[in-house]
């Protein structure tokens, strides 16, 4: 077995987090570190080790549902030690944040510890839907709204189509709440959207994943995600 994939089982990361750790040496393998990513391993005979803790494979799988709070890292470490989702998703199991949520957007964080999961829901091929809603300074115009739509230039690549929606318009205060569904996963990639388009986002939050809906989860709640949401989940990245 490869070793990043193993890794990823324990639930130390997603695998192509797993490969950074490697190839940053933070992994070893029956006491010999380890950093390029061609290592196989023996689960039952070899010995692994992460930061110099040996590692040790939970049986069950995890999987907790955030509403991730402004002013929170989604790192599992941060070097200016700011609050981090795992210090408010305090469980006994190693987990870990799918995917990322800017420092100051709040909304739907999935944590678990199926290193399988994580990479399907983070990999472009299996085009997982994410909902936002987006509070932007300015009325939005339709030539905007078709521009968010079909694409719009950001970092010197155009995005791919988006559903976009206009919620509300708050005239008095010359705002708009928007509803914005992407399939993508670039950095920052909904406020620049908007900015591209020509508006600060005031606010942001993601509301689902695929079928996972925040639902009534208040800000800095967790809970645990039903059967059915772990079912419907794996179905919808092959598992």
């Amino acid at each position: 077995m490869r070793l990043q994939k193993y890794l990823a089982q324990c639930g130390i990361g997603s695998r192509r987090i797993c490969e950074r750790y490697i190839l940053n040496g933070d992994v070893s393998v029956n006491g010999v570190p380890v950093n390029e990513l061609g290592c196989k391993i023996d689960p039952e005979t070899d010995q692994v080790s992460y930061k110099g803790e040996v590692i040790k494979c939970s049986e069950s799988k995890v999987y907790y549902m955030l509403n991730k709070p402004k002013a929170v890292v989604t790192t599992s470490k941060d070097q200016f030690n700011r609050l981090s989702v795992l210090d408010i998703v305090k469980v006994k199991e190693r987990i870990y944040p799918v995917g990322r949520l800017d420092y100051n957007t709040t909304g739907l964080l999935v944590l678990t510890n199926d290193g399988e999961l994580a990479q399907r829901l983070t990999h472009p091929r299996h085009d997982i839907e994410k909902v936002y809603r987006v509070l932007v300074q300015g009325n939005v115009t339709q030539e905007e709204l078709n521009l968010l739509r079909h694409g719009i230039v950001i970092d010197g690549k155009k995005t791919r189509k988006s559903k976009v929606t206009i919620v509300k318009y708050y005239s008095g205060k010359n705002r708009t709440l928007l509803e914005i569904c992407i399939r993508e996963g670039r950095n920052r990639q909904v406020r620049k959207m908007c900015q591209a388009a020509g508006h600060h986002v005031i606010y942001l939050e993601r509301i689902a994943i695929g079928s996972l809906n925040l639902g009534n989860l208040k800000i800095g709640e967790y809970r645990m995600l039903t059967l059915e949401e772990k079912s419907q989940l794996k179905k919808e990245v092959g598992l």
